[in-house]
């Protein structure tokens, strides 16, 4: 996608690896990256291109980005079997609940025998809260302006903080 001369051949095109910038910041190759991830160009609107990703979120990013053509190989990764039922031999380590550890391992560990939790809401080890809290930072808002200047539509990003 580096040539931004005409993308309307190349819209439904499976790319990978969308090379994207925000304000200035790099990013780099952070998208659509896994074995047999793709992401699909659906749309082109002015300077930017919109790509829906292996996720399913729908995003906006420049015409001048760069990006592979394709599909990312390795497609067949979670369709091997090992084999064994020994996980060790795939480098996975059992995981262990947090209501059987100690209290100075997690806040749900200790009490007498099988106790529940003990909190209104599970929480992660670190204390944070967990199942069904939003992980997306929403500090930071996004919203698009479409000002019309002398037929020629631009679109003009604005930032604001939450309050």
């Amino acid at each position: 996608m580096s040539d931004s001369a005409d993308l309307d051949s190349y819209i439904s095109t499976h790319v990978a690896r969308p090379y994207i910038t925000r304000n200035h910041t790099w990013k780099g190759w952070t998208l659509a990256r896994a074995a047999g991830a793709v992401a699909k160009l659906i749309a082109k609107e002015g300077k930017s291109a919109t790509l829906r990703l292996p996720s399913g979120e729908v995003r906006l990013i420049s015409k001048n980005c760069l990006a592979t053509v394709g599909q990312v190989g390795n497609v067949g990764v979670n369709q091997k079997s090992l084999g064994r039922a020994d996980l060790s031999v795939a480098g996975k380590r059992p995981v262990v609940r947090g209501v059987v550890m100690n209290p100075v391992d997690h806040p749900h560990g200790g009490g007498e025998g099988r106790a529940p939790i003990g909190r209104k809401k599970p929480t992660t080890p670190w204390g944070y809260p967990a199942l069904g809290r939003r992980s997306r930072k929403e500090n930071i808002v996004i919203v698009l302006f479409f000002v019309a200047v002398n037929r020629i539509l631009k679109i003009e990003f604005f930032e604001f903080e939450k309050m």
